[in-house]
C-alpha cells in the first residue's frame, strides 16, 4: 500500500476508496494529485478481490474543482502534445473494475471529466458540474469534449461546453450526466445499494460487460456486436457461467469465483 500526499487510499473488503484530499484549494487537481491518482488505480487493478473503486472529494464542499490553474497558466503549447490528464483519464475509463464517482460538491472542468471517466456518477443536492475552460481561452482537454456528448448528446454538451454553464445534481440526472440524484443525508444508503447490487454480479461478466459498451460505442454495430458475442462466449467457458446458471435454477444466490 502507498503513502500519499493529496489523496487518501483505504480498502474495506471488495470496495477501494479514492479520496482527493487537498479540501483547502477545493480538490484541485495539480499534478502531484495526478501522479498519485495513477498510482493509485494502478494498485487496485493489481488487487483481484477489490471489484469497485469508489473516488470522492475531502472536505465536504468539492469533488474536484477543476485543474491547478496557477500550473496552467505556465504550460507551454507542447504540454498540451504529453498524455497528461487525458491520458490518466483514459487508464480510470479502461479500469477493469466498476468505478463511481461521487460528486458531493463542485466537480468543474478536470473534476467533471474526472467523473465522466468514471462508470457511474452519484450526485447529491450539493453537486455543481460544469466545464467553464472556454472562459481561460482553452478548451475542456481531458476528454471533455468527447464523453459528454456520448453521454448527453451532442447539442446539450455545446451547450455547456460553449457557455460555460454550471448545473446542479438535479439537472445532471435529468440529462443523463449523472446516474443517481440523491441527498446528502441519504448518500451512505444510496451507495450502499448500488454496491450491493454490483458485488452480486460475477467479477468476469462485469469486466467484459465494461469492454463491450465501452469499445462497442464507437466502432460500427456489427463489429460492436461480434465484441460482444466473443465475449459472452469467454463467459461460457467459465466456472462462473455454470455457478451462475446452476443458483438461479435452484433459487439461490450465486457463489461467484471469477473463473
Amino acid at each position: 500500500m502507498f503513502t500519499f500526499e493529496n489523496i487518501q487510499l483505504e480498502v474495506e473488503q471488495q470496495i477501494a476508496y479514492i479520496t482527493l484530499n487537498r479540501p483547502e484549494v477545493r480538490n484541485a487537481l495539480d499534478t502531484k494529485m495526478q501522479q498519485e491518482l495513477e498510482k493509485a488505480f494502478e494498485y487496485v487493478e493489481k488487487q483481484q478481490d477489490i471489484r469497485i473503486v469508489i473516488v470522492q472529494g475531502a472536505g465536504g464542499k468539492a469533488f474536484a474543482a477543476g485543474a491547478d490553474i496557477k500550473a496552467l497558466h505556465e504550460r507551454p503549447t507542447l504540454d498540451a502534445l504529453m498524455p497528461g490528464m487525458q491520458g490518466l483519464y483514459t487508464k480510470i475509463e479502461q479500469c477493469t473494475k466498476v468505478t463511481i464517482a461521487v460528486v458531493n460538491g463542485y466537480a468543474l472542468g478536470g473534476g467533471c471529466e474526472l467523473a465522466m471517466a468514471c462508470d457511474l456518477r452519484i450526485a447529491t443536492e450539493k453537486a455543481k458540474f460544469g466545464l467553464p475552460e472556454l472562459n481561460l481561452g482553452i478548451i475542456p482537454g481531458a476528454g471533455g469534449t468527447q464523453r459528454l456528448p456520448r453521454l448527453i448528446g451532442k447539442g446539450r454538451a455545446l451547450d455547456l461546453i460553449l457557455t460555460g454553464r454550471i448545473i446542479d445534481g438535479v439537472e445532471a440526472e435529468r440529462i443523463g450526466l449523472v446516474n443517481y440524484y440523491t441527498t446528502e443525508e441519504e448518500l451512505d444508503e444510496t451507495l450502499a445499494s448500488i454496491t450491493s447490487a454490483i458485488l452480486k454480479k460475477g467479477p468476469m461478466a462485469l469486466q467484459l460487460a465494461k469492454f463491450a459498451v465501452n469499445r462497442g460505442v464507437d466502432v460500427d454495430m456489427q463489429t460492436a456486436q461480434w465484441m460482444e458475442k466473443l465475449s459472452t462466449a469467454v463467459l461460457f467457458g467459465t466456472e462462473d457461467k455454470e455457478e451462475g446458471t446452476r443458483a438461479f435454477m435452484e433459487k439461490r444466490d450465486a457463489v461467484f469465483i471469477n473463473k
